[in-house]
């Protein structure tokens, strides 16, 4: 048996029949007994967790059909993946011991998300480590994410190049321009402003997202460990995660010579690649398995470690990240990643 999970989550209340599809589609799992719903409501949104245990059989379907565990027909008629093919002396081989109740969470997720997304309401389905275990590893991206403001935004406003830099990062962020060039070019609007008072200032004008403190906070109540990775600069992170207790942490470096920016970066440039490569790292260095990772972003260059993520959440994001995230908060409340959970 393995647990299947739910997370509904809004800054309005949730349509109770919204929760009771949620509802039906669990039972609809083989073996499942009556979904066991929690109100899981904090401080400026509202939630309802849906939790069933599911057995090694695929999900019934909407329409009562077995899909995925036990195998879809192939081209020729015969069942494929979920109950394996069958080998030269008749037995089956191997596919039958496949995680169908994660399968099961993929097609539970689709299923949900047209409804709920029509009703306003952010959903994500888990399965298995994630939700028996909890929450492992907790990373996340800093601007537009874990604060409110993209970083080389504001150090590009003490040089009066505020304007041309957000037009490269918003571009970044969907996607268009490859994210170290773009780097270049928005840390070369820098050179020759003096680093101290200018860092000093961008340290000082730096907000927390509404919820951020309370995610952590209760992910590490939980035992978990957090993760900061970003594009953005360890003169701004590094102190931040400091304040809030962050267990890892890596970012770019801005070069600085006779006190004052170059207009470069120095040391290798933490771009989608790096990202995914932190995750892995401190998962590995944690002992915490890669399905107990989330991961939560708002732009393109989070993608790889949103992808790879036991649960990756798009924050406020870019469309191209939220039609690829495995789920979505659309409204300013990072804490609102728990209602996801379940917690």
């Amino acid at each position: 048996m393995t647990l299947v999970r739910i997370g509904l989550v809004s800054a309005r209340p949730l349509p109770p029949t919204l929760v009771e599809h949620a509802r039906g589609l669990l039972a609809a799992l083989p073996g499942s007994p009556s979904p066991e719903v929690l109100d899981t409501s904090r401080p400026g949104w509202f939630a309802v967790s849906v939790t069933a245990r599911q057995d090694g059989a695929g999900w019934a379907g909407p329409d009562g059909a077995a899909s995925d565990g036990a195998g879809s027909a192939g081209p020729d008629g015969a069942a494929s993946d979920g109950a394996g093919s069958a080998g030269p002396d008749g037995a089956a081989t191997g596919r039958e011991d496949r995680t169908s109740a994660v399968e099961s969470a993929a097609r539970l997720a689709t299923e949900l998300r047209g409804p709920a997304t029509a009703l306003a309401v952010d959903s994500a389905v888990t399965a298995g480590a994630l939700v028996a275990d909890g929450v492992g590893l907790l990373v996340m991206d800093v601007d537009s994410t874990l604060i409110t403001a993209e970083v080389i935004e504001l150090l590009a406003e003490h040089a009066g190049a505020r304007e041309e830099v957000a037009d490269i990062t918003e571009r970044a962020m969907r996607g268009e321009l490859d994210f170290a060039a773009s780097l270049r070019e928005r840390v070369a609007t820098l050179a020759g402003l003096e680093a101290e008072p200018v860092i000093a200032a961008v340290r000082e004008a730096v907000e927390l997202s509404p919820g951020a403190r309370e995610l952590i906070d209760t992910v590490q109540a939980a035992g978990a460990k957090v993760g900061l990775v970003s594009g953005g600069f360890a003169e701004i992170v590094e102190p931040l995660a400091a304040e809030l207790g962050v267990d890892h942490v890596a970012a770019n470096r801005l070069e600085v010579e006779a006190g004052r920016l170059t207009g470069r970066t120095s040391g290798p440039v933490v771009d989608p690649a790096a990202k995914e490569h932190h995750r892995r790292q401190w998962a590995e260095q944690d002992g915490v398995a890669l399905a107990r990772v989330v991961a939560v972003g708002d732009g393109a260059n989070d993608l790889d470690m949103l992808t790879a993520a036991g649960l990756g959440v798009a924050y406020c994001a870019k469309p191209v990240v939220q039609e690829q995230a495995d789920a979505a908060i659309t409204f300013p409340r990072l804490d609102a990643v728990l209602g996801l959970l379940g917690h």
